[in-house]
Order: C-alpha cells, then structure tokens, then sequence
C-alpha cells in the first residue's frame, strides 16, 4: 500500500524529499508532480524498479519510450552525444520548461537503455521534481499516467491518483493539482527540429 505523502512546491521539505529518495534508491516507484502532468517514476538505475514500470505499462523494458527527468543541463553529457550550438542553444531557452526533447544517446546510458539510439530529456519547471533528482543525483525515468476516461486524459487530483494506484507504488506525493496537459516533445536528433507531439509549452521560441 503506498504512502501519499503531501509537499509543497514553493518550498519542499527536506525530510519528506529525504524518504522519497530513500524509496527510490530502494528500487521503489513513485508517482510525483512535473510542470505538465503527474509522472510515474524510479531510478533510472535500477533495474528491477524499471521492469515494475513496464509491466505496469504492458510493454517490455526494452521497447519503452521514457523520458529522463533531469535537475538541469550540466549532466546531459552523461546520456546525450555530443550536440551541437544550435542544439544546445534551443535546450536553454526551453527548459526548464514543459518540453521534452528527443535527442541521440550517448554510450554511456544504463544499462538497460544501451540499445537506445534517442533519449527524451526533461528538466520541468517544477521544484519537486527538480529537488528529487538533485538529492537521488541522478535522474529519474518517468512516463505520464494516463486516465481511462477519454476527456481527461491524464488524472490531475493527487487524491483521485492515489484511490487508483496505492497498490501499484509506493509512494504518490500530493503537490496539488496537476496539469492535464502532457509535455510538448520535440525530436532534435534530426538535421532540423521536429515536432512530435504539440502539448503545453510555446512553439514560438523554435
């Protein structure tokens, strides 16, 4: 049975960041707020937490498109080949932001994501999750959970999400209402830039 366990964005807790972090280094899922939609979670380490996630999602680890949700740009080089200007450019007006984007991975992903070509970066606008990432010290995979009901498509009560998935995770964290408006993900892996799928966010600044 999970925890739900309430933090305010404008200034988490430490101690309550603190139990989280526990958990996902325990190979725990977590199901946590972004700057879109809430997120489903775990260490991208850890092998065991990833499979949970995917038979969840009813896919196999190997075919699974998530994203990487990461504090800020400095560990990009860890999981991205080298990008150019350009690239990099349209990296810092973006984000943080409500954008994932879609780049070449490098060979030094985890293990179970070494037959990757692409990876989608995140950094969200959204200090839990930023703070999570900083104290795990390294990112966190993370596919949004989707609702079945059709006109909403993505759940947005933190109270609501945990009646649904408290015998799934471990721990669902309450940062108030969500957005139910994914991310904006755009491929950069290209010659030019590609829109993959409009969500929240500008289009303006490509």
């Amino acid at each position: 049975m999970a925890e739900l366990i309430r933090i305010y964005e404008e200034n988490p807790n430490p101690k309550a960041i603190a139990k989280v972090v526990q958990v996902l280094r325990k190979g725990g899922l977590i199901i946590y707020p972004t700057d879109t939609v809430y997120g489903l979670g775990c260490d991208i380490t850890n092998t065991r937490a990833l499979e949970k996630i995917a038979r969840i999602k009813g896919i196999k680890l190997a075919k699974a498109n998530w994203s990487f949700i990461c504090a800020d740009l400095s560990n990009l080089s860890d999981y991205v080949r080298q990008i150019d200007n350009a690239t990099f450019k349209i990296l810092k007006r973006a984000l943080p932001g409500p954008y994932t984007f879609v780049l070449p991975g490098s060979s030094n992903l985890p293990k179970d994501f070494k037959q990757k070509k692409t990876v989608g970066i995140r950094v969200p606008d959204n200090l839990i999750a930023k703070t999570l990432v900083q104290e795990l010290g390294n990112p966190i995979v993370s596919t949004s959970i989707h609702d079945e009901d059709e006109l909403l498509e993505y759940t947005t009560d933190p109270e609501l999400i945990y009646e649904k998935w408290q015998n799934l995770v471990d721990i669902v964290i309450d940062g108030g209402y969500g957005d139910n408006v994914a991310s904006t993900v755009i491929d950069l892996s290209g010659e030019e830039p590609e829109i993959l799928r409009e969500g929240k966010g500008s289009l303006d600044i490509f």
